[in-house]
């Protein structure tokens, strides 16, 4: 088997992912799906953590083969790098702390909202009536944000609900509202590699088809509906000879 190496983060963001472990393991459903994915293609995978705003261009500048960590497929990103069909779908949530009544778009009027940068995540936060967008990056973007609501430095957050919902469960932090913009996230791809796009999109199809990622899915997730049976089949009957 050949190796392939995905680009992500290194972040405390159950359960997507965890920090990986003392030998470089990871646990989440996003690699969990990547490695079913990769396994169905033939290949193994080879980790590589970067800071948030280095994975796209590092996937442009071929020093890695993909990157699979929570892109949305938004316009912005598509300028840098092809992404495959989804392999998840999530809406955006906003989290603020324990006892804030903010519960609605119009409650965060003066608030300084985090989300990160260049983000799906981000686009709702600048629609926010009257809110302030503040831009988060780095190597521990999602850490980082947290902190910044605990510690006070912003008042709210914005990210994907599959992460920011279980933390309203938390002693520091209260789940505003949730805003269903069913952002698709897709596995980055360099242009100049239409192959391995390819075949991520035929392993994907194959995985969502027989249940398999949908297991996966349903392990790390019970709480969220599978969304992606009806995508799949929607995109298969969309695919034409080039």
């Amino acid at each position: 088997m050949s190796l392939l190496k995905l680009a992500c983060i290194d972040s405390k963001a159950l359960p997507l992912f965890d920090l990986k472990d003392d030998a470089g393991r990871r646990r989440g459903y996003e690699p969990e799906a990547a490695e079913l994915v990769v396994s169905a293609m033939g290949h193994e995978i080879e980790w590589t953590f970067l800071a948030w705003d280095d994975m796209l261009p590092a996937v442009r500048d071929g020093l890695v083969d993909a990157v699979w960590c929570g892109q949305g497929i938004i316009p912005e990103r598509k300028v840098v790098v092809a992404f495959t069909d989804p392999y998840a779908i999530f809406d955006e949530t906003v989290l603020v702390r324990k006892g804030d009544p903010a519960r609605a778009p119009e409650d965060l009027a003066g608030y300084r909202v985090a989300a990160i940068e260049g983000s799906a995540n981000m686009k709702l936060a600048v629609t926010l009536p009257d809110a302030v967008p503040v831009a988060f990056t780095g190597e521990d973007v999602f850490g980082d944000m947290l902190a910044a609501l605990r510690n006070g430095d912003v008042d709210a957050m914005v990210d994907d609900d599959v992460v920011t919902v279980p933390l309203g469960e938390e002693p520091e932090y209260d789940v505003a509202f949730t805003v269903a913009t069913r952002n698709r996230w897709g596995i980055g791809v360099a242009y100049s590699n239409p192959g391995l796009l390819d075949e991520f999109n035929r392993a994907l199809r194959d995985v969502i088809a027989d249940g398999r990622l949908e297991e996966i899915w349903t392990k790390w997730m019970p709480h969220l509906d599978f969304p992606l049976a009806s995508a799949a089949q929607a995109s298969a009957s969309r695919q034409v000879p080039a």
